[in-house]
């Protein structure tokens, strides 16, 4: 068993509570009858469990993958950006805010952030990268990386030890 903490008391997932997950994780709109026979209960227990999953916040909510390729987005780029660091809560304030950001982490190594960027085509990502990013506050440089290909995305968090 494992031990995650989390915005409620730490939970201990069982054998169930990972199967719950694995199965939520394939299809998220698994109803809960069907959820509990491929787990071995009924629906009201399968939906206490899941429930309690999202209360201890290990479910943190429902999404619909989408294909931004089918949006017009046809650009994925890695941006690396490092910032002043006196300037980091109003740079991470305004990456919150900011639309065009599909991600933000903070990372360790010559950069600071590494953000996921989606654009209409290259010349929308410049004007981007240009006008905008670079005018966000503590912005000292950036380098960029233009994805060819997704490979993989959405891994299940279940799969791993």
């Amino acid at each position: 068993m494992t031990t995650l903490e989390n915005k409620s008391p730490t939970k201990v997932l069982d054998t169930l509570d990972r199967k719950i997950l694995q199965c939520l994780e394939h299809d998220g709109r698994i109803s809960f009858a069907t959820l509990g026979e491929h787990i071995g209960l009924s629906k009201t227990p399968c939906w206490n469990r899941v429930n309690d999953l999202l209360k201890h916040g290990i479910i943190e909510g429902y999404s619909t993958r989408i294909d931004p390729a089918k949006l017009g987005l046809t650009i994925r780029a890695l941006v690396h950006v490092v910032v002043d660091f006196s300037f980091y809560q109003a740079f991470e304030a305004a990456i919150i805010a900011h639309p065009n950001v599909r991600s933000c982490q903070a990372v360790t190594g010559d950069y600071d952030y590494v953000l996921e960027i989606l654009a209409t085509d290259i010349h929308a990502f410049d004007r981007l990268l240009r006008e905008n990013l670079s005018q966000l506050p503590g912005v000292e440089r950036f380098n960029t990386a233009i994805s060819t290909r997704l490979v993989k995305s959405n891994g299940p968090y279940t799969a791993m030890d």
